[in-house]
């Protein structure tokens, strides 16, 4: 082929992928189960920008401690950092993410603490998760702290301050190119606290309305109106629990259509989890990216 011709190619070819993707972005969080799953098994479109959560990073040893803001990787041994590098070298539209806390760590439900010193708190974060997104060649942290001290407001404005410290040094240090948060309706306090601060180091809010019991997409529809006059719309993501709560089945794409029937631009969608997909051939993986793709092409 000529080169002229090839460069055009390239170059034209490449344009296309990135307009008909047009900035949308799928989410999928991966590894939770311990179940051995890899990257190169799930489906991924080069026309949108595709987030690999990990699950999780936890601030507490094996048993379930808190260590103080130092953080260790509990996902799956099989996504090594060799695999998280190989999959970023295959997909160049792919970023890995740690995904912090989680609901549990084996037997034990976590739960965010206040930390005594809140900056040697953040101190140790920074540096744990400096350390370990260098190792596995990571591009941020999404954070799902989903268990709080009851009735207390310390605690939220503690979270608020540790967390939107962590990523704001994280990002100003460059270490970390994108930060996002999972709240579900038990949370919603917390991490309206962190947004109403440091909502301008956040980019996308992965809101876990699985959680909210809802099976329709009339429901979904009232849900998402609900969420983004709380967090802003250009940054709440759709999401979707694979074989468990909420909506489910090719209802949850009906909830999509019927989102953008009413003046919402699905802007990209969270998925939980790549390990429950599995056994399924990642049919929701596949079909929501094809949504994404085939709605953006009628924006251009």
């Amino acid at each position: 082929m000529n080169k002229l011709i090839h460069v055009f190619f390239i170059i034209t070819f490449g344009l296309s992928l990135q307009q008909l993707g047009d900035g949308k972005v799928m989410m999928e969080y991966i590894g939770a189960t311990g179940a051995p799953v890899k990257f190169r098994n799930v489906p991924i479109s080069p026309a949108i920008d595709f987030h690999f959560l990990l699950s999780f990073a936890i601030d507490a040893n094996s048993s379930g401690s808190p260590q103080n803001g130092v953080f260790s990787p509990y996902w799956s041994s099989t996504l090594t950092p060799h695999a998280v590098a190989a999959t970023k070298r295959r997909h160049p539209n792919v970023k890995a993410m740690a995904s912090l806390s989680g609901w549990s760590l084996g037997p034990k439900v976590l739960s965010w603490y206040d930390p005594r010193d809140q900056r040697l708190w953040i101190s140790n974060a920074f540096s744990s998760l400096k350390s370990l997104i260098a190792t596995y060649h990571l591009d941020g942290i999404d954070v799902d702290y989903e268990r709080f001290p009851k009735h207390s407001n310390g605690s939220i404005r503690t979270f608020a301050y540790c967390i939107g410290e962590l990523i704001t040094l994280l990002k100003n240090q460059s270490v970390i190119t994108v930060a996002t948060v999972a709240p579900f309706y038990f949370t919603v306090p917390p991490y309206v606290e962190l947004y109403k601060r440091y909502g301008g180091v956040i980019d996308y809010v992965n809101y876990q309305f699985y959680t909210d019991r809802i099976e329709t997409p009339e429901a979904y529809l009232q849900a998402f109106k609900n969420r983004t006059e709380i967090f802003d719309e250009d940054k709440v993501l759709p999401s979707y629990e694979v074989h468990g709560r909420g909506i489910q089945g090719d209802a949850f794409f009906e909830a999509l259509r019927v989102l953008e029937e009413n003046g919402f631009e699905v802007k990209g969608a969270m998925i939980f989890s790549a390990d429950a997909s599995a056994s399924n051939g990642y049919y929701y993986e596949k079909k929501t990216q094809d949504f994404l793709v085939n709605n953006s092409s009628k924006h251009i």
